[in-house]
């Protein structure tokens, strides 16, 4: 969660919550600075790597780096410092003022590219290759306080935002450099020289602008630095496994990495051997593909209504796939030519295809991380956070190494780069099914937010009353089959609800229910051993600090009309008090889901049913949730409740 003593340090507390969108963080002190040098760093590091790419697969013709492994070596090498020192940098981030890691690693980058500059001017392949190595060491350095400081100074609700502008920001840094280090070494004459001169001036820019940068006070500062990063780095990995859905999470953007290192370390063969093209043809593959990742990093907070909807990432993970698969068929039937220049290219159709699915294969990888980023950030311990965001980093590091590592295999047994990106496609499709079955809170928010943006038009208000953190019960009326589904897709955490053990046998919603955890709850009379079984494990809830949701009205509406409150919501409250838990209740209002489908509007044989007229009131109906002020424990009632609900209705 967000540390506000550290926030209140880092900005004064009206510009906590100043912005209308995550644009308006750029005119922020606590963000700006910050912003523009992670984009000098990634710009820097991307225009280095990538004109000594270019330089071995088209300049230099070395021997002992063939062309088409020369993007898997030099990726390999850059990733190898996150693999050996990332532990080692969590710890410093924690321990240490963010602020002056930053300014630290910075001075290390001009250093590097002092020595990277004589290295192109010589044109000397080992010693770049020795400062890509360096580079990735620094990006070691940087990554953990990165990803670390962003919830140390934003909110919750701007946490999603604030990393969409972080990861647009990134590659669209990526695309300026890689532009930038294609056309610059490509110059004849000068096109050494003047990659140099621009590493320099980068880092020297990037420098500058950290001096902005306000302090971020340590997390942790009694930590004792463990300096094994063999130790350190399996300390880090078990910590991270202490929350499930955090490592697996890990786990998931760490896969994203291997997809998507498949695709930037082979656009320069893929462009000179498949699409035949030249450097520019190169060029423009990393400009359409950053553009993508880009505008779907932007589009996350849009789409997500300024909260942390993990909802979008089966749908980035379906895009992914989608459209890798078709760039195999795009690519595969294209006629041997001489080499193109870019005018050529882009004069002929059966490019534009190529082109689209890497902009929509982006756009997609972009839908698919900023939520995964924002989650663990907002559900790490913020004292051990950059120690997750380090082990995050050597996964990371782990599935790049072993994505250069098959990619070369493959490429060694005699398979094309399109058969390539097909077995990437179709291997994402599988690992993002597993990931989604191990944690199915993925799946269930994708299917809340898919009813709540294409069933319905959904319009929340007071969400805010919601709580980012700590227990909580959240009471509501009960007007259809998915209202739960509803609450889901408003809440920014994971909520555990007690539901009429009827409901469980309902279709395809039964099976969701089960999967989302629900505490089915039968009438006293009928089964009491249900009904106090399922009391116990909502007091359970409340002790692990989770956010609890109950419809006292005891049953689905039959006329549409609230119906009394029943006293079950007093015996969780009760039960809380008792153990010193005093949850605080959050009313809630759906309006305007009676005459839906999913509502028990039809009459059959004389009783009211639900779910017999499919699009009964079409798509895109209008619907609403209104949630209310917090009531302290201490004043709950049922009739006072049902009177704040029914007041909710009305407004």
């Amino acid at each position: 969660m967000t540390n506000p003593a550290a926030a209140t340090a880092a900005t004064p507390p009206h510009e906590a919550n100043a912005h209308a969108n995550q644009f308006a963080l750029l005119g922020q002190r606590r963000f700006a600075p910050f912003f523009w040098t992670q984009f000098a760093g990634a710009a820097n590091d991307n225009l280095f790597k990538f004109a000594f790419t270019v330089m071995v697969t088209y300049q230099l013709q070395l021997s002992w780096m063939p062309p088409a492994m020369a993007g898997l070596a030099i990726g390999a090498l850059f990733i190898l410092p996150f693999l050996l020192f990332s532990a080692t940098a969590g710890q410093l981030t924690d321990k240490f003022d963010k602020t002056k890691i930053i300014r630290f690693v910075k001075n290390l980058e001009i250093a590097i590219m002092l020595l990277a500059a004589w290295g192109f001017v010589r044109a000397d392949a080992p010693v770049l290759l020795g400062c890509v190595f360096l580079m990735g060491l620094h990006s070691t350095l940087f990554g953990p306080v990165k990803f670390a400081y962003l919830p140390q100074v934003l909110d919750a609700r701007e946490l999603t935002g604030g990393n969409g502008m972080v990861e647009m920001g990134t590659f669209v840094a990526i695309l300026l450099g890689q532009v930038a280090g294609g056309l610059l070494v490509a110059l004849p004459q000068v096109g050494h020289t003047t990659v140099a001169v621009a590493c320099v001036l980068l880092a020297l820019v990037g420098r500058g602008v950290a001096q902005a940068i306000p302090a971020a006070p340590a997390t942790d500062p009694g930590l004792v630095i463990n300096w094994n990063p063999f130790s350190e780095t399996w300390r880090n990995l078990k910590l991270a496994h202490g929350n499930i859905v955090v490592f697996r999470s890990l786990l998931g953007i760490s896969w994203m990495w291997f997809f998507g290192a498949v695709f930037l370390s082979q656009f320069p063969s893929f462009a000179k051997e498949v699409l035949h093209g030249d450097e520019q043809v190169a060029s423009l593959l990393l400009v359409v593909f950053s553009v993508g990742i880009g505008v779907g990093s932007l589009l996350c907070e849009t789409l997500s209504r300024r909260q942390v909807e993990i909802g979008l990432v089966p749908l980035g993970a379906i895009g992914m796939s989608v459209f890798a698969i078709d760039l195999y068929f795009a690519s595969r039937a294209l006629p041997p030519v001489a080499v193109m220049g870019l005018g050529t290219f882009v004069g002929q159709a059966a490019h534009w295809r190529v082109m689209a699915d890497l902009a929509l294969l982006s756009l997609f990888a972009g839908l698919y991380s900023v939520p995964m980023y924002a989650l663990i950030q907002l559900r790490s311990q913020p004292t051990h956070r950059a120690r997750i965001i380090a082990a995050n980093n050597i996964l990371n590091a782990l599935f790049m190494i072993g994505s250069s590592v098959i990619a070369g295999a493959l490429l060694g047994a005699g398979f094309t780069i399109p058969q390539i990106f097909l077995f990437t496609g179709i291997a994402n499709a599988v690992v993002a099914f597993y990931i989604f079955m191990l944690v199915p809170e993925y799946l269930l928010r994708f299917i809340a937010w898919m009813l709540s943006h294409f069933v319905y038009r959904f319009e929340i208000k007071g969400d805010e009353h919601i709580p980012t953190e700590g227990a909580a019960v959240l009471v509501c009326n009960h007007v259809s089959f998915i209202d739960a589904i509803l609450l889901m897709a408003a809440s920014p955490r994971p909520i555990r609800f007690i539901m009429d053990h009827r409901i469980f046998k309902v279709p395809v919603l039964g099976w969701l229910f089960k999967l989302a955890k629900a505490i089915p709850i039968a009438p006293q009379k009928e089964d009491p051993a249900a009904y106090e079984a399922a009391f116990a494990r909502a007091l359970q809830v409340l002790r692990e600090g989770d956010l609890l949701a109950i419809f006292p009205e005891g049953a689905i509406t039959r006329d549409g009309k609230l119906q009394p409150f029943k006293g079950g919501v007093m015996k969780i409250i009760e039960s809380a008090r008792a153990e010193g838990i005093e949850p605080p209740v959050i009313p809630m209002a759906l309006t305007n889901l009676w005459g839906s489908y999913f509502s028990r509007i039809e009459l059959r044989g004389g009783e009211n049913v639900a779910m017999a007229k499919p699009f009964r009131r079409g798509f895109f109906s209008r619907v609403g949730l209104r949630v209310g002020n917090p009531v302290p424990p201490s004043d709950v009632r049922p009739e006072a409740l049902q009177q704040r609900v029914s007041g909710l209705l009305g407004a």
